[in-house]
């Protein structure tokens, strides 16, 4: 017989004296029932169970059985092996939808960053720190837009470089992408340009506070909406409200992205050697085409 903890025995014994006082007429089997916080079929099924087994009937006979739908070893080392030989640099979710297109393999997600976790290949993420508020998408798309760039090593090699990528915050759909040399007002009003005369006027620009969007008066204050920059007078003669993001949690959405883009885009780059594919094959965020 299985060791069972000594909760869970303790939790056996509460529903034998409510089985026994129901039993007696000291309690009547729909009250049994609602005690125990069992439906009445259930409670049917564990009486049966105590009358048949007595006291034990009434443990789990789960406890010690390996669940039956559990991960066969043999899956669980080929999925090892290809995250080490072929899949290293890939995130999870990433390498979550190749196991499922090129190699048949239709785990759960969380089944299979569990398996990588527990193997070491994949570290856990941090702790989150307090809870924020998810702030609500617009309900229509072009009526929030976000701007922002990531300064990463995006062709391999030393050079850095800025990615600009402006997105809808109703969708997450890229309207711009482009890599430029270095965030700037020549080329946060050239992205700007560009998503303009594609997609039309929008009604407000979400950015940080980099000076070529605000003029801060003093480091952590408010910014000054009186002096505008050059951004800042281009969106008033368009009439576009600009918000400045005061936290990097509140520009969550195009942070996110950034992550994808990153992981991505390091995972084709390394699938590219030794084959004649495009640069962008192992895919990209939502809404992007090579």
């Amino acid at each position: 017989m299985a060791s069972y903890p000594q909760k869970v025995r303790e939790r056996a014994m509460r529903v034998e004296e409510v089985i026994l006082r129901a039993v007696s007429k000291q309690l009547t089997f729909w009250q049994a029932a609602q005690i125990l916080r069992y439906s009445p079929r259930h409670l049917r099924r564990v009486l049966q169970r105590y009358r048949r087994y007595g006291f034990d009937g009434l443990l789990d006979r789960r406890k010690g059985r390996p669940s039956a739908k559990r991960m066969p070893w043999t899956v669980a080392e080929q999925v090892l092996h290809l995250y080490r030989e072929k899949y290293f640099d890939f995130s999870v979710r990433h390498f979550h939808e190749k196991l499922r297109e090129e190699h048949g393999i239709a785990y759960g997600y969380t089944c299979i960053k569990l398996l990588l976790q527990g193997a070491g290949l994949v570290s856990k993420a941090r702790q989150r720190g307090p809870h924020r508020r998810q702030r609500e998408r617009r309900p229509m798309a072009g009526m929030l837009l976000h701007i922002d760039a990531s300064s990463h090593r995006w062709l391999g090699g030393e050079q850095r470089q800025d990615l600009m990528v402006i997105l809808d915050d109703a969708s997450s759909e890229i309207y711009y992408a482009q890599l430029v040399e270095e965030e700037s007002t020549v080329t946060a009003l050239a992205a700007l340009r560009a998503v303009i005369e594609q997609r039309g006027i929008f009604c407000a620009l979400y950015s940080d506070r980099g000076s070529h969007f605000w003029l801060t008066p003093k480091a952590g204050e408010p910014v000054d909406r009186q002096r505008l920059t050059q951004v800042g007078r281009a969106m008033r003669e368009l009439h576009i409200e600009m918000i400045p993001a005061y936290s990097p949690q509140a520009r969550g959405r195009s942070e996110r992205s950034f992550g994808t883009w990153q992981a991505r885009v390091a995972a084709a780059r390394n699938q590219q050697h030794g084959r004649s594919q495009p640069f962008f094959a192992g895919g990209l965020p939502r809404g992007v085409q090579p």
